[in-house]
């Protein structure tokens, strides 16, 4: 599956995947969700971030 919200740069964040445009890495995404955030908890803290790619940072760390 392509992601296309999940980027990995050695770069930025020692190269843990982020959603694009931002610093905001997967995990901290996870560590929100497993904390009671929903998506759009997390969306209104950090309004730059799409819906759509807290969601896709989800589906990849199932995967």
């Amino acid at each position: 599956m392509d992601f296309h919200y999940i980027v990995s740069d050695p770069e930025i964040l020692g190269g843990k995947p982020i959603i694009q445009g931002s610093r905001i890495s997967v995990q901290l995404i996870l560590e929100w969700i497993a904390s009671g955030a929903s998506i759009q908890d997390i969306v209104e803290e950090f309004p730059h971030l799409p819906y759509e790619g807290v969601k896709e940072a989800i589906l990849y760390a199932t995967r």
